[in-house]
């Protein structure tokens, strides 16, 4: 149980899961990981026969993570210490896991939420929300992403290398579980009332925005690929259409003005699939996403010299398509440019050069991501003088 100032609930949560321990005949014990508590809940826990973890960096998710790693049992079941969750009824997270469960999440909505347990926007907006976005980006089976009561096999959460300290660490557990390909499973679970007489910790709207933002973060495809792919496509479609002259669409006219949006469009979203190439080689590389052979294979193709050849060709028509309108300027003696032919060269050439340099600029930044790193430092591999002797002798 994380634990921050929970002297008034403390007690009564140790106390039920101490009794579901005796009652079920499992192995095991009460662990509290204490994240800093200045109303004396240190001495409650031990009072109640807990065993007492200091979590020193501050943080939900710190919490947590200090208490799985001192925790020594083959599966950990998480709660709040606020006695909002039934610690004494713990049977069916228990059965699961024995069956060969991964992670075994409670359903709030499944098992009943009491009245006044739940502030009516997470119950009708924030969680079915999130847990929906969730579904959405990572195909996971989960329906209560947030649920504070959950159980999981101690050495497969530990390999996913959670890593987050606030409120998204629940997010993120859930996540690179689902990517990892765990087996993940839901049983309901009840909610009722906590019993603080001070206001929670949770945050709604602080709180719920970085849940947003990490599911966001751990899906380039969403937050990066998929707006870009919209936006090239709409840009490429309508330029293609523009490029020739004005389109007349029932009694509306478009010509180069809309042909300015196009390019804009093109523009962005190139921006955005570039990023959602770098985002995903980073996250790849550096742990916060599972790797994956079709993304990878993808993304090998995608080297340096090919992104920096297509980058000069786009470069180098937008310089000719410059010259061009240049030429016709020039030809008009620098005066105003009324030909709708030399504007839309104009837009076209400005569109190749910006979209080649974008391309050009992130090939070299995505490149700097995939550099090879050697594990082992080049100073813990230096010959000793006297092998070097022995070894030339």
């Amino acid at each position: 149980m994380p634990c921050l100032n929970e002297a008034e609930t403390l007690a009564t949560c140790i106390e039920k899961a101490r009794d579901y321990l005796a009652r079920s005949g499992v192995a095991g014990e009460v662990l509290i990981a204490d994240n800093g508590s200045t109303d004396g809940s240190q001495a409650i826990a031990e009072a109640s026969g807990a065993r007492l973890v200091n979590a020193e960096q501050r943080g939900y998710g710190a919490a947590l993570a200090s208490g799985i790693a001192a925790a020594r049992g083959k599966f950990v079941i998480m709660g709040d210490a606020d006695d909002s969750y039934d610690f004494a009824n713990l049977d069916a997270f228990v059965s699961e896991l024995r069956t060969g469960a991964d992670l075994v999440m409670g359903n709030r909505f499944a098992g009943g939420i009491a009245p006044g347990a739940m502030p009516w926007h997470h119950r009708y907006i924030g969680n079915p929300l999130l847990s929906f976005v969730g579904r959405l980006f990572f195909k996971t089976p989960v329906h209560d992403f947030h649920c504070g009561l959950r159980g999981f096999s101690r050495d497969a959460i530990a390999g996913l290398n959670l890593r987050t300290t606030g409120m998204e660490f629940a997010s993120e557990m859930v996540v690179k579980a689902t990517l990892s390909h765990l087996d993940i499973r839901e049983v309901p679970t009840a909610l009722r009332p906590d019993g603080r007489s001070r206001q929670p910790h949770l945050r709604a709207f602080r709180d719920g925005w970085r849940h947003l933002r990490f599911l966001l973060l751990f899906s380039p495809r969403w937050l990066f690929l998929y707006p870009g792919l919209f936006l090239l496509i709409v840009g490429l479609v309508f330029g293609s259409l523009l490029a020739g002259g004005p389109l007349r669409i029932g009694t509306v006219t478009l010509s180069v003005h809309s042909l300015l949006v196009a390019a804009l469009c093109v523009i962005m979203g190139t921006q955005s699939i570039a990023f959602a190439i770098i985002g995903r080689r980073f996250a790849s590389r550096y742990g916060f996403i599972p790797r994956s052979g079709v993304y990878d294979r993808v993304l090998e193709s995608l080297t340096l010299e090919r992104l920096l050849l297509l980058a000069i060709l786009l470069m180098a028509g937008g310089l000719a398509a410059m010259g061009w309108g240049t030429w016709e300027w020039a030809k008009r003696d620098f005066g105003p440019l009324s030909s709708t032919a030399t504007l839309r060269a104009l837009i076209l050439a400005m569109t190749a050069l910006v979209t080649g340099f974008q391309l050009m600029m992130s090939a070299f930044m995505s490149s700097m991501i995939n550099i090879p790193i050697y594990e082992r430092r080049l100073a813990d591999q230096v010959i000793p003088d006297d092998q070097f002797r022995r070894r030339t002798d």
